[in-house]
Order: structure tokens, then C-alpha cells, then sequence
């Protein structure tokens, strides 16, 4: 086994200009994860003179992918299955209009996460955070408040081409519109419990959205 002697001597056998590059390379992931911890803090913290100033900056920084929340410890936490699905409108290449069935997104990323020991992140909690940022983000006319609205609903739209644009475009077709709702089913109550509830889905459909050149992954094309 190398001991700490054996290591720092190794060090000291590399060439100044490795050495200056393992250097830089540490000091650079120093700096990155000290930003991303003042960030996160800030994000966090109550309300104060800095955070106000710098507020825009942090929300760019924080949304959508490291949002933080604390609905676990709620005096009430969250006892639904929300359930994000999508469908598209194709267009062949004569012209011929279909619309394709809908596709239970978040269940596939179940299926991959269950008997996995170490799921990503993306399989985790991409979808679900960006689909809560859309939620938080629109009234209850599912227009955008703001440009986190905005932002949110291009996020969503990034995610579904990401997941399904060579599966919608396999056979030549195009995506010309595609349209995103939630199913939420609540939890059945434990069986000790006196509390009454309806075990039927309620759906939010969203409109029907253009896709366009940037909604597509890196090197696509929608033909």
C-alpha cells in the first residue's frame, strides 16, 4: 500500500508544468464548488440584503435543476402520484396528419429506477422538478407567469423531444405539436385510518405547443 510519504514524493517527481496544471485544476474545482455552496446557501437562506440584490442571478443558478423544497417534512407532505404524460401530432411525409397516443413518461422513469441501486439523477428527478417548476410557474389556466413560465415551459419541452423525438420520428414522420398533461392519483389511506378520499385521477392538460429547431436534442432534426 502507497503510503503518504510514497505520494508526496511522486508529486514532487512531476514536471512544473504538470504540476501547475494539477494545481490550477484543484484551485478551479475549489472555486465551483464554493459558488454552487453560496448559491445553494443563499437560495435557502431567509431573506437578506444580498440575496435580494443578487436574486435574478440565484434563480438562474438554482432553477430548475437544484431547487429545493421541503414538502417531506410539511405538516401535511405530499400524499399523491403525479404522473407526467405526453402525446404528439405527426406529420407524415405526404402530408398525413396522425395523432399518437398518449406516453406515461414518469412511469418509464419508474421502471428504470425500480432494482436499481444507484439511479441517476435524471432519472430521478429531472421530470419531476421541471414538471413542479411548470406547475408553480403557471396559473390555473396553464398560461406562464413571468419568465420562469416561460422558461419552464421550454424545459418541458426540451425534456419530452429529448425522450421521444426518434421514437415519434422513426418511420419519417414529423413532430409538428406536442401536448403535456399530469394524472394525479392520491395515495390510498393506510388501513388504520378514518380518512375518506377519491381514488380517481385528476388530469391538467396543458395546450397543444409548436416544436420547433431548439426544442430538439443536440445533432436531431424533425423532418
Amino acid at each position: 500500500m502507497q503510503s503518504y510519504g510514497d505520494e508526496t514524493r511522486s508529486v514532487a517527481a512531476l514536471s512544473l508544468p504538470s504540476r501547475i496544471v494539477i494545481g490550477v485544476a484543484a484551485c478551479a474545482v475549489a472555486v465551483a464548488v464554493a459558488i454552487h455552496l453560496a448559491m445553494m446557501f443563499l437560495h435557502v437562506a431567509p431573506s437578506n440584503t444580498l440575496s435580494k440584490q443578487q436574486g435574478a442571478l440565484i434563480s438562474d443558478y438554482v432553477y430548475p435543476e437544484y431547487e429545493q423544497n421541503w414538502k417531506l417534512f410539511a405538516p401535511n407532505p405530499l400524499q399523491q402520484n403525479v404522473a407526467v404524460q405526453v402525446r404528439a401530432q405527426l406529420r407524415t411525409e405526404d402530408g398525413t396528419a396522425r395523432t399518437t397516443g398518449w406516453t406515461d413518461l414518469t412511469a418509464r422513469d419508474g421502471r428504470a429506477i425500480r432494482h436499481n441501486p444507484v439511479p441517476s439523477h435524471t432519472q430521478q428527478n429531472q421530470l419531476r422538478r421541471g414538471w413542479e417548476l411548470l406547475v408553480n410557474s403557471h396559473d390555473a389556466q396553464n398560461r406562464a407567469v413571468g419568465p420562469r413560465g416561460v422558461l419552464a415551459e421550454r424545459y418541458i419541452r426540451r425534456i419530452v423531444m429529448l425522450r421521444m423525438s426518434q421514437e415519434w420520428t422513426n418511420g419519417g414522420a414529423r413532430v409538428a405539436q406536442i401536448q403535456v398533461r399530469s394524472q394525479t392519483t392520491p395515495v390510498s389511506p393506510p388501513p388504520w385510518s378514518t380518512e375518506k378520499i377519491s381514488d380517481k385521477p385528476v388530469y391538467r392538460v396543458l395546450p397543444w405547443w409548436q416544436v420547433t429547431a431548439k426544442d430538439l436534442p443536440e445533432g436531431a432534426t424533425n423532418q
